[in-house]
């Protein structure tokens, strides 16, 4: 309660600054957090009103349950030790002659300091009240289950206001008609109610930008409560804002609803990242294979005193987690489990927390990146739209013999129209962002804007900044200390952007002709034999509506699809597809050749293209082409010239 009221304190500014822009605020809430209102001789009754000159003064805070925790649970019973009959020291708790509780007046002095303490704080209102007193009533609708509440008005006085039943519903109609600018829902209070810029409504031109400061624990509330900004008949989507203050350890929370959300996905649709509805990122969840195994390696680290942010001793002092083999000092076979983990970081001071959290997110982001680039994230499904989709060829793989469904082998022409950002759309997403960099690449004359981004932890517990590159038609993330040793260069704002404009219309103007082959139709039954290089599942769809859903099959591994299914369809690449296939990281192989192939391969620091296995006793006939030989580790390797990659290729093919 007090993260959520300390994020809702911060989050009315941010709402200010979206309210100028003209759109709206919607906050979802798990609870309303009513206040608890004691009567008394001030307050008003069915007998005697307060007297005038006595107004309200009630502390509305949420630090009561904290408070009544400590009273409750801090440890105060004063301990004896004792010896038992065969030596071994044990404690006991203390009693007086009387068989009463014994208590430490040091303990108790303690409690109530650290009581004295928290109460001395300035008050910490709930996230509602917050909100309520920021922006005032005349702003925002309260959708909540509450029956009275208390306001502050403009001179600070407190007042009692009574809701009745249909206090929630007129403050909804408000909003749809846009005479209040800020909407907060709980669970209790938004039951069938829509937040959406419906057609019909007033405030349909208001883009709905929806935070989710509380986002609870079911899921199904949560992805109720997400619906409920986005529906059908809507004038345009909302932007959903998950929230979270500055302490990682809270990550733990998000990684709840975003294990749940998964969960819910794959029960209810078939597909796990249907629950989230992509609010989530895979590094989120901390319960995934990958925090798993990010976690596995971060003990290791651990143990060999490659951490900067904690040692051996102190963790296991300080968090009470045996990790230790006492016999020889290995670590335990059987690890503490990823939930046990977190909730033990949890009791960490924040300073510490971070610093460990930095180097653990930093492991998990490793394995998502290397994940994503090897083709193997589970993402769900992924779409591509075209323009056009021309079907070149259709050829039968299997045939179900019970219900007569069908696998098809397609060979599909897409027209891919670009999709380019502006630069005012860049400006507004990353202008306010610090330190970014307006850069210009010497050698491709293309422009980039640097961002921050999360950085990765390597396998030595280094951790390793990062950026992000922002392009006109895509973006990716470059390790930060190679940036400074590459071809891009700073350039002056006024410059960047001409130079922006001008990449981004050339896009926009261009239509990408792109040739794939895709499995489609039943796909279960045969999908041991699909390559296992890129196991994604991808939609490709066109402006009419056309789709496809299946597995896309690279070029170089159309030869043993059709060995496996036992038919013809044997590809001949062309050069430019070749070398595609070898810059998309699985590599083509090369007609004539063996087993030759043409890679990517990173040498250097510089990413070339490499005839992987080439024979021997071509090794001069290819050098006299143009393609060059360096030794590496003892070994010859072959490679190709990227500017004359196309063709050194043309000529190699028709002598093969």
């Amino acid at each position: 309660m007090v993260g959520v009221a300390a994020m809702s304190s911060r989050r009315g500014a941010r709402s200010n600054e979206i309210t100028v822009f003209g759109s709206t605020v919607i906050l979802r809430l798990v609870d309303a957090g009513a206040t608890i209102i004691i009567w008394s001789r001030n307050m008003p009754s069915a007998r005697k009103s307060a007297p005038a000159r006595e107004p309200l003064d009630i502390n509305l805070d949420c630090k009561e349950t904290l408070i009544e925790y400590l009273r409750s649970g801090f440890p105060t019973r004063q301990m004896r030790t004792f010896r038992t009959d065969g030596g071994d020291l044990r404690s006991e708790l203390m009693v007086d002659e009387d068989g009463n509780a014994v208590h430490c007046q040091e303990a108790i002095r303690a409690r109530d300091n650290l009581i004295e303490q928290l109460c001395s704080m300035p008050a910490i209102p709930a996230a509602l009240d917050s909100l309520l007193r920021h922006f005032g009533t005349d702003a925002v609708a309260e959708v909540t289950g509450r029956s009275r509440r208390i306001i502050v008005d403009r001179t600070g006085r407190q007042k009692l206001e009574r809701r009745g039943a249909r206090a929630s519903i007129a403050d909804a109609d408000a909003f749809q008609d846009g005479r209040k600018a800020v909407l907060v829902f709980s669970d209790a209070g938004g039951t069938g109610r829509s937040y959406h810029a419906e057609r019909s409504a007033k405030s349909a031109g208001r883009r709905r930008i929806h935070f989710l400061l509380e986002p609870g624990w079911r899921a199904a509330a949560a992805v109720q409560g997400l619906g409920r900004t986005h529906r059908t008949n809507q004038t345009m989507p909302p932007v959903f804002r998950p929230v979270t203050t500055d302490c990682k350890g809270e990550r733990r929370f998000i990684s709840t609803i975003a294990r749940r959300l998964d969960s819910l996905g794959a029960l209810t649709r078939g597909q796990r990242q249907t629950g989230g509805q992509n609010l989530f990122d895979p590094a989120d969840n901390l319960e995934s294979d990958y925090a798993r195994e990010a976690l596995n390696q971060w003990y290791h680290l651990l143990h060999d005193g490659k951490l900067a942010s904690t040692t051996l001793e102190a963790f296991t002092e300080l968090t009470g987690l045996k990790l230790i083999n006492a016999d020889d000092g290995s670590l335990l076979e059987h690890l503490p489990p990823i939930q046990r983990w977190l909730n033990r970081i949890l009791a960490l001071r924040i300073a510490t927390q971070n610093a460990i959290f930095e180097e653990y997110l930093g492991l998990i982001q490793a394995r998502v990146d290397a994940a994503r680039e090897a083709g193997t994230l589970d993402v769900g499904v992924e779409t591509i739209l075209a323009e056009k989709i021309i079907c070149l060829d259709d050829q039968l793989l299997r045939r179900d013999p019970v219900t007569g469904a069908e696998t098809r082998l397609q060979r599909l022409e897409l027209h891919i129209k670009r999709h380019a950002t502006s630069f005012h759309r860049l400006m507004t997403v990353w202008g306010e962002t610090p330190d970014i960099g307006y850069l210009w690449n010497s050698r491709s004359g293309r422009v980039a804007l640097r961002v921050p981004s999360w950085s990765v932890t390597d396998e030595e517990g280094r951790i390793i900044p990062m950026c992000r590159m922002v392009r006109p038609t895509g973006s990716d993330r470059l390790d930060a200390a190679s940036l400074w040793h590459s071809h891009w260069t700073a350039i002056e704002p006024a410059d960047f952007q001409s130079r922006w404009d001008e990449e981004a219309v050339e896009a926009q103007s261009k239509v990408d002709v792109e040739t794939i082959s895709i499995a489609t139709g039943l796909l279960l039954p045969v999908w041991h034999k699909l390559p296992t290089d890129d196991v994604r599942v991808w939609r490709v769809s066109d402006e009419g509506g056309n789709s496809l859903l299946g597995r896309i099959v690279p070029d170089h591994a159309i030869g043993a699809l059709a060995s496996a299914f036992g038919i013809d369809a044997e590809l001949w690449l062309t050069p430019q597809q070749i070398i595609a296939a070898a810059r998309d990281g699985a590599g083509a192989p090369l007609p004539g050749f063996g087993d030759a192939r043409l890679v990517t391969a990173l040498v250097n620091g510089q990413r070339r293209l490499e005839i992987k296995d080439f024979p021997p006793e071509r090794r001069e006939w290819l050098k006299s082409l143009g393609c060059f030989v360096e030794i590496i580790t003892y070994k010859a390797r072959m490679f190709v010239p990227v500017a004359r990659a196309e063709e050194i290729l043309t000529t190699i093919m028709p002598d093969s």
